[in-house]
């Protein structure tokens, strides 16, 4: 088993590596002066499972995390794991509006084309993004964690669970369930920056 850290998640790639006993793969992260990635892995890695640990957030780490997938496939490793604590352009994913992308299926096509052979998500935005994959995706749940972290933290009786929108409904409920507690639902309404 190899574990190898995009510049997104580096604290959270050592402690996993900690835990699992061994050290995080030796890589070098780059940028050339227009900003295109470059990634060179500084060991054998043939035959190896590699397992990769970055987050979608941002342009740039998406692309960084497909070209750290290609070096691994040419590198001509076993099998590639990704592990995405945070999965970026997930809230796109269906098409509420005529000439909208629906972008939570082109990052999956995208890590499928690049080379992965399976996905580890936190928490996905909705559930229906692992059906966007053709490979095997395991959605971790922090609802059990937080829950009882809340039980042990939260004295009060006078709590309940807000959801942040519709799409949040499911887990916010969920939480609410374990916490015996009401459940509120914020109708927020999205907002675009345009540029």
């Amino acid at each position: 088993m190899v574990i190898i850290s995009g510049s997104q998640n580096q604290l959270m790639a050592s402690e996993i590596a900690n835990y699992c006993e061994t050290t995080l793969c030796d890589i070098e992260i780059s940028r050339f002066a227009d900003g295109e990635v470059y990634v060179e892995i500084n060991r054998n890695i043939r035959g190896k499972e590699i397992f990769i640990i970055q987050s979608t957030l941002g342009d740039a780490n998406i692309m960084e995390l497909l070209v750290i997938i290609d070096a691994c496939k040419r590198a001509s490793v076993q099998e590639i794991t990704v592990i995405i604590p945070y999965f970026g352009y997930a809230r796109q994913d269906r098409k509420p509006r005529s000439r909208t992308p629906v972008s939570a299926k082109l990052i999956a096509d995208m890590l499928q084309v690049a080379g992965a052979d399976r996905i580890v998500t936190v928490d996905l935005h909705a559930g229906q993004i692992q059906g966007f994959f053709d490979i095997p995706v395991d959605n971790l749940f922090s609802t059990p964690i937080f829950a009882r972290h809340a039980k042990k933290k939260i004295k009060s009786d006078k709590i309940i669970c807000v959801a942040p929108d519709v799409g949040g409904t499911e887990r916010a409920r969920a939480l609410g369930k374990i916490l015996n507690v009401g459940l509120a639902i914020v109708d927020k309404r999205l907002s675009l920056i345009h540029i």
